[in-house]
Parts: structure tokens; C-alpha cells; sequence
């Protein structure tokens, strides 16, 4: 298991095509991507790939051409077998509303945490941890509560040794 690997969710892509790193103004960011994709260092997986072709926009059709080897397979047994643990572990948690496990449940997120977990990956998202929240089940308080790091995008890149110029 490689512990330098990422692997990103659905909204480092978005947040950056729609804001700090639109296509039109910071091509060395999605070029950094492709880089790192190609070492091995950046991943996600398919179910991540699935929701972000959904958008028909530039970045489905970005992720398409130019990073579509990168989304790992889900349909592993490691991978399957964490992903029930971390669905336990989040219907057992009082303190997230029924309809927060119901989203999480349908979404690529309990599907992210359970591969980094399983394959020693560090996950990228842009959700922060909070321990008090209700509506919604932060992965990085899945990801607390099975040991997985996580990161967000900018502390990957400098982990990366990204530096745009």
C-alpha cells in the first residue's frame, strides 16, 4: 500500500472547475492532475467518475479525455467488504439524521473512505470534520473514525510539490 497516494472526491474536481481553478485560468492545475495520475500519486474511483460525468459540462468531458484511467474500480471484495463496515459504523451513529445517512448511502462517499481504506490511500475532499453536525455525514468523520487520513486539495498539492508558475 503506497500511504503518497491520493485519492479525490467528487468535489476537489467540481469546486475547482467552478472556482479557484477553472479550466480558462489555471490549466497547470488540471495538467498537474494528469501528471500526478500518470506517477501513480492521484486517483479516485468509479462511482467519483460516475457522479462527475453526470454534469455533462467541461469537466465531464475533461475527465473523460484526459483522466478516465485513474478511477479504480469499486468491485473488490477488500473494497466491498470495508464499505459494508463503514455503512454499519454510519447507520449506528445517533448523531446523523436519517436523511443524512440516507444521502450518504446513495453517494460515492461511503465508497471513497471504504477504498482508501482498504488500499492505504489518503483522501482528498473539501468537507472538514465536525463532530456535532446532523444534516449531512462528513467523510472526514468517517475517515476519523477508521484511521483513514484525508486532506484537502491544497495540502495535497504542496504534499505534491505542485507549484504553479
Amino acid at each position: 500500500m503506497d500511504a503518497n497516494t491520493y485519492i479525490l472526491d467528487a468535489n476537489v474536481f467540481i469546486e475547482a472547475a467552478r472556482r479557484y481553478y477553472a479550466f480558462d485560468i489555471a490549466p497547470p492545475f488540471w495538467e498537474s492532475l494528469v501528471h500526478h495520475a500518470a506517477n501513480g500519486q492521484i486517483q479516485s474511483i468509479d462511482r467519483v467518475k460516475q457522479e462527475l460525468e453526470r454534469g455533462k459540462d467541461e469537466l465531464a468531458t475533461w475527465v473523460t479525455a484526459q483522466l478516465s484511467d485513474a478511477f479504480a474500480s469499486t468491485d473488490e471484495e477488500d473494497v466491498i467488504e470495508s464499505y459494508s463496515e463503514v455503512m454499519s459504523w454510519v447507520q449506528a451513529q445517533d448523531q446523523f439524521s436519517d436523511a443524512a445517512k440516507a444521502d450518504f448511502a446513495t453517494g460515492a462517499d461511503g465508497w471513497l473512505v471504504a477504498y482508501a481504506r482498504s488500499k492505504g490511500r489518503i483522501v482528498v475532499t473539501h468537507e472538514v470534520l465536525d463532530p456535532s453536525i446532523r444534516r449531512k455525514v462528513p467523510i472526514p468523520n468517517v475517515c476519523d473514525a477508521f484511521g483513514v487520513n484525508y486532506h484537502d486539495t491544497f495540502e495535497m498539492l504542496r504534499q505534491l510539490g505542485v507549484r504553479f508558475s
